[in-house]
This record gives structure tokens, C-alpha cells and sequence, in this order.
């Protein structure tokens, strides 16, 4: 059973996905957003590709744990995936994974111009991946 974790952002949606034993995620693809709403079908073409069962989206919440209007954008973007692809769609909080993301890349002295190309890419792993670690610990 794959799970696929998502970046919800204003210009891109990083997309990530477990293995088949739902213990690692990996970065799969940044998806570009468009006015016409292509990226969704690019979305449901991947879960499709990859046999996802559930869907985990990053929910940025306010440091005092409150849902900001950032926030209550992915709450709809969730619903709108759970609507279209009729799979069990989780919100994950996802409090400081993109800085976490960046902060990595800079340890790794990944150019400024690839770590814009990959740091939505691996902020969605680093959201499925503290979402698969929540569920193994249970």
C-alpha cells in the first residue's frame, strides 16, 4: 500500500511516495499549479501510476497551533482531492519542513538554482515521512 504525501504551495506542489511497505518515503516530482486546474489530473494521474491508497497533505499551521488562512487553503485543496479521487486524505502538520528542507540542502551546498527545483519535492517527504514514522510508532 503506497501513500502519497503533497506540498501544497502557492506556485507548486511537491508530491512524494512511500514504498510498498509504507516505511520510507521519496520525493517523486514538483507539479506545477495552473490556472486551469491541470495540476489535479496530474495528481490523479500519479496516484493512479503508483497505486496510492491514501493521501497525506501538509497543513501549515501557525506556531501557536492555530490554522492561519495558508492553512485553510490546503483544508480545501484536501477536500477537493478527497472529493475527485475518493481515497482517505489525511492533513499532516507540517511546521518548518520546507525551512528543514532548505536548511539540508544548504548543508549539502546544493546550488541556490536546484534547490529551488527540489526543496518542494523534499518538503513532501520530509511531511510523509514524519507522517509514516507517526503510524509505525503506534
Amino acid at each position: 500500500m503506497r501513500i502519497m504525501g503533497l506540498d501544497y504551495g502557492d506556485r507548486k506542489i511537491g508530491v512524494a511516495v512511500s514504498d510498498m511497505f509504507g516505511w520510507t518515503a521519496q520525493g517523486l516530482e514538483v507539479v506545477e499549479r495552473r490556472r486551469d486546474g491541470a495540476e489535479m489530473q496530474r495528481i490523479a494521474d500519479l496516484v493512479r501510476e503508483q497505486e496510492v491508497e491514501e493521501i497525506v497533505v501538509g497543513l501549515p499551521k501557525n506556531m501557536n497551533g492555530s490554522i492561519g488562512p495558508r492553512g485553510e487553503i490546503c483544508i480545501a485543496f484536501a477536500d477537493q482531492l478527497r472529493d475527485m479521487l475518493n481515497l482517505p486524505v489525511h492533513l499532516w502538520d507540517e511546521r518548518l519542513t520546507t525551512v528543514s528542507a532548505e536548511r539540508t540542502l544548504l548543508e549539502a551546498d546544493v546550488s541556490r538554482k536546484k534547490r529551488r527545483q527540489v526543496v518542494d519535492k523534499m518538503a513532501a517527504s520530509l511531511i510523509l515521512q514524519n507522517y509514516l514514522d507517526s503510524k509505525s510508532k503506534r
